[in-house]
């Protein structure tokens, strides 16, 4: 296979994807408004307050209270759609999107912007890693991580068709646009599923976010070496497209999963939860191992953390080592 060259792809940051999806939204649905706790131009739900000021909320640096004004509109028959950064609005507001949110599985989209280390030089008191096994740990919440802005635009519209709450994980850094310009279709997107961009013989890596272009990439420093190893987007975390992840498992008998989160209760663990009561195999987890983020600019970070293509690379050869199969 030939090695893509990602870096001539069109690049945009999935929050600014989810500011243009976000005015869509507002023109197909009366219903949708936006909230934001004083992060507007960051989070980009300022565009939605430019196009819909009567139906754009800034409560201030008040997330806690943000999420429970989301609550009240969800309840009244609106479909808020509060944003933050990730670390705040999982975190800070913790309390009540547990209690006035999830418990009663209100129609609330939480958009957490600026997740994971490549948010950069904010440091790890503003890099959230352990956000999606936060959300994931909520009854009736749905957490969604897109890979590009394209998947982004669709996952946003999934949404409001969606009966319950949802966690959107964005990011600050921009990423290659790896649908359609980068070459792989980009037909559905769906709450629940999963998208295969390459089978894959030896091995898969399951990835989420910003770690899918990583994972392409390794996948095709992976054919230099004999080895035929696909990526399975799983967009989906929560509900897991546990079907295709142990379709992968079965087919290979190795996988490597690959997040910018910790390894502790994310896609890491998804997958190893699905596997191990279907198809167990070898499972190799690429993410932040029990530690936090620091100040960096994004690709720094990432080397740093040990999420990229040349990480994701050898933890595919202990995984096929794993299954008893010598490397070619």
């Amino acid at each position: 296979m030939k090695r893509p060259d990602l870096s001539t792809l069109p690049r945009q940051a999935t929050r600014d994807a989810y500011g243009d999806a976000l005015v869509e939204a507002g023109r197909a649905r009366p219903e949708v408004v936006a909230l934001d706790a004083d992060l507007s131009a960051s989070t980009k739900s300022a565009k939605f307050g430019a196009a819909f000021p009567e139906r754009f909320f800034n409560v201030g640096i008040a997330e806690q209270n943000m999420v429970g004004m989301a609550a009240g509109l969800a309840a009244a028959g609106k479909m808020p759609f509060a944003s933050s950064f990730a670390v705040f609005i999982t975190g800070r507001a913790f309390e009540q999107v547990r209690q006035s949110v999830a418990y009663p599985a209100l129609n609330v989209r939480l958009a957490g912007s600026h997740a994971g280390v490549t948010v950069g030089a904010d440091g790890s008191s503003h890099q959230a890693i352990e956000d999606i096994a936060v959300m994931r740990a909520l009854p009736h919440m749905c957490v969604l991580v897109p890979a590009d802005g394209v998947a982004t635009a669709s996952l946003v519209k999934e949404t409001l068709d969606h009966e319950g709450p949802v966690y959107i994980r964005l990011g600050r850094a921009a990423v290659p646009l790896i649908y359609g310009a980068g070459g792989f279709p980009c037909d559905e997107f769906r709450i629940g599923g999963s998208s295969l961009l390459m089978p894959g013989r030896d091995a898969v890596v399951v990835a989420c976010g910003v770690m899918v272009a990583q994972a392409v990439e390794a996948a095709y420093l992976a054919s230099e070496e004999g080895l035929d190893v696909g990526v399975l987007d799983a967009y989906s975390v929560k509900p897991l497209d546990a079907g295709a992840v142990v379709a992968a498992a079965r087919r290979t008998g190795a996988l490597v999963t690959a997040e910018e989160h910790t390894v502790i209760g994310g896609l890491g663990s998804a997958v190893a939860e699905a596997t191990a009561e279907e198809c167990p195999v070898p499972v190799v987890r690429i993410g932040l191992l029990d530690r936090f983020g620091e100040s960096g600019d994004p690709g720094s970070l990432l080397k740093e953390c040990r999420l990229t293509p040349v990480d994701i690379l050898e933890a595919v050869r202990r995984a096929v080592a794993a299954k008893g199969r010598p490397l070619r």
